[in-house]
């Protein structure tokens, strides 16, 4: 690889920005596209389609044969709330391949005890997510129903552009979250990204289940989401 597109390459990466390295399989020419780069006609399609899956492969597009090797950064989920759900949600998504972390303030609920193995938190928000920033190839959800807590990263991660943003609660305690969020200075078409209440509606009944639920709207959620810079 060209020594200049090789440090592209690791400077999109660091920065935890999704590339990938297309290289022309007829005349060996190759280049780096940025999740959002206009491509147009099939091979702007093949892209789009590489970028959401996060496969590499060979495509055909305009009778030619790429290579795209697809390097996207690792996607994690930040939980706000040590609760049972999140005791669930934590096992069911480091399975899937998640990058998981847990925060938490209430040290009676962030014990390693109940969360061992996982990266957990006991610090509020505001102080966790100085040296942990949240971006687009993150999600966020927020289950400890209280708003001292939750209100904060909810805020952080809608002004961050996080692929999924979900609240536990019902859809009364949800008025009252879009008023605070509001207040905060958001706007109704960033509210309405928020997914509330969490999770995709499958009769959830109890915190396995309810985690499922979340876990499976995550994945939509990242495997159907706008690309980033796509249409901006």
């Amino acid at each position: 690889m060209d020594p200049y597109l090789l440090r592209k390459l690791n400077r999109e990466r660091a920065a935890r920005r999704a590339v990938i390295h297309l290289t022309d399989l007829g005349d060996g020419r190759d280049r780096v596209i940025r999740e959002g780069d206009p491509v147009a006609g099939p091979l702007g399609a093949a892209i789009a389609a590489a970028f959401r899956s996060g496969r590499s492969g060979v495509v055909e597009a305009d009778e030619r044969t790429f290579f795209l090797n697809v390097h996207l950064p690792p996607a994690r989920i930040v939980v706000i709330g040590a609760v049972h759900i999140s005791q669930a949600l934590a096992r069911l998504a480091t399975i899937a391949g998640f990058d998981v972390v847990i925060i938490d303030p209430r040290t009676a609920f962030a014990t390693p005890e109940r969360f061992s193995g996982i990266d957990l938190v006991a610090d509020w928000p505001e102080d966790a997510l100085k040296a942990r920033p949240l971006d687009a190839y993150t999600a966020l959800a927020a289950v400890t129903h209280d708003p001292k807590i939750d209100d904060f990263p909810l805020s952080q991660a809608l002004s961050a552009g996080c692929f999924y943003v979900g609240a536990l609660g019902s859809r009364k305690t949800h008025a009252k979250r879009i008023e605070r969020l509001k207040a905060l200075g958001h706007g109704e078409a960033e509210i309405a990204a928020l997914s509330a209440p969490i999770g995709l509606d499958i009769g959830a009944a109890n915190p396995a289940e309810i985690a499922a639920a979340i876990l499976a709207d995550i994945i939509q959620h990242l495997r159907r989401r706008p690309l980033h810079g796509a249409g901006r």
